[in-house]
């Protein structure tokens, strides 16, 4: 991939290592756009992308830079994340468990010290008891959470909910049979992964880099 990046984003390299996860989502994103009746230029007036970079996008030739946010936005964003870390601060705190993408840990997208600093933030979060941190390599073509994030959860009631962007049209649900299906796609998801010891591993080795 290039490194030079301009105001839109970087070009994706033929034979890149993370070609074959941009165009997995470039389809996604073309999908979705159809299915929702979403012309090109009427996507990148919402986006705030010009029609060749969306065409780019959806082709996975091209990995968008984002749009610079207000401080407004920008606050709001902080505050939320904020509040969601907390729930690793809950008593009993619950069991948490992910899988990330190892080109995640690798790009320094808003510089090297932004990525060593959520380097060094996973393996904080990886360390505690009731959470498990799954690396998945870039040298598998392809895995089961291609088509996008998948999300269970599970509530002390018993009750359930999950969404995925390629299921269900990207819609929670809350059915057995529907989350039997998220639930099957999470697994081999996991089982595709690096373990949690050696992903712990990857991710030390990754900062050690940095």
């Amino acid at each position: 991939m290039h490194e030079d990046v301009d105001d839109t984003g970087w070009d994706v390299e033929p034979g890149d290592a993370i070609e074959p996860v941009v165009q997995a989502v470039g389809r996604l994103l073309k999908v979705c756009r159809e299915a929702a009746g979403t012309r090109v230029a009427e996507l990148g007036e919402v986006t705030g992308y010009g029609e060749d970079m969306i065409r780019k996008m959806e082709s996975g030739m091209r990995i968008p830079r984002h749009p610079p946010l207000s401080e407004d936005v920008i606050e709001r964003e902080v505050a939320a994340r904020m509040g969601r870390k907390a729930v690793f601060q809950r008593d009993p705190a619950p069991s948490i468990g992910f899988v990330q993408e190892q080109v995640t840990l690798e790009r320094p997208i808003e510089g090297r010290m932004v990525l060593r600093r959520q380097a060094e933030h996973l393996l904080e979060v990886a360390q505690l008891r009731t959470v498990s941190l799954q690396v998945m390599p870039t040298t598998l073509e392809e895995h089961a959470g291609m088509r996008g994030r998948i999300h269970v959860l599970k509530f002390a009631d018993g009750s359930a909910i999950g969404r995925s962007a390629g299921a269900f049209d990207g819609r929670p649900v809350e059915s057995p049979k529907d989350l039997r299906i998220l639930e099957s796609s999470h697994g081999m998801i996991r089982a595709q992964a690096l373990p949690p010891r050696e992903s712990l591993a990857f991710v030390e080795q990754a900062l050690g880099r940095l």
